[in-house]
């Protein structure tokens, strides 16, 4: 009667996906967000907060990042319409709930402000229709350099639209020639 049990969860769960919430707010130099990953819609089974920190790396580990990115590309190469192919099947698994998100925008000269705002507004009005979820808008800022925003993106995906996909890409030997390097390269 468990294993019964266990099993109808699963399928239930294959079936209805994961959700993925997060909610940011960058202001200045500081960043406030907060990631949730929830299955059934409900329950919270990973969750993490993003305080504002300041990261430096040396040049040292820059160039070492540098070489295995082209190692880690190089080994992509072959498999690189099995790859398109694959992020295809997941934008189709993905549903938009909710995406809105405000940017304010600035730059150190009044005429590259409103050049660089005209051209997102147009691309905006392009994205803002594909999905009645989707909710992006930018603001200028005259007052020097910026880019702050603030915004909650929800998405769902149905894991059971990967399954098959996902199979079928890990049988294919190069790329689990490209999955051994990114491991080796770690």
């Amino acid at each position: 009667m468990i294993i019964l049990i266990i099993i109808l969860f699963l399928i239930i769960l294959l079936i209805m996906g994961i959700k993925i919430t997060f909610e940011y707010n960058k202001t200045g130099s500081e960043f406030e967000g907060c990631l949730k990953i929830l299955i059934l819609r409900k329950i919270k089974i990973y969750s993490t907060e993003f305080p504002s920190k300041d990261v430096t790396t040396d040049d040292g580990e820059k160039k070492e990042k540098d070489r295995n990115i082209k190692n880690i590309i190089e080994l992509a190469k072959p498999c690189f319409k099995d790859i398109l192919n694959y992020l295809k099947t997941i934008l189709n698994s993905i549903r938009i709930n909710k995406i809105q998100n405000h940017f304010i925008i600035g730059m150190d000269s009044f005429a590259d402000t409103g050049k660089y705002i005209g051209i997102i507004w147009g691309v905006l009005s392009i994205i803002n229709p594909i999905d009645r979820n989707l909710k992006i808008s930018a603001e200028p800022s005259f007052n020097g350099s910026r880019l702050d925003g603030r915004g909650t993106n929800e998405i769902e995906i149905r894991i059971i639209k990967l399954i098959v996909p996902t199979v079928r890409l890990i049988l294919n030997k190069d790329i689990r020639l490209l999955i051994r390097g990114v491991l080796d390269e770690r």
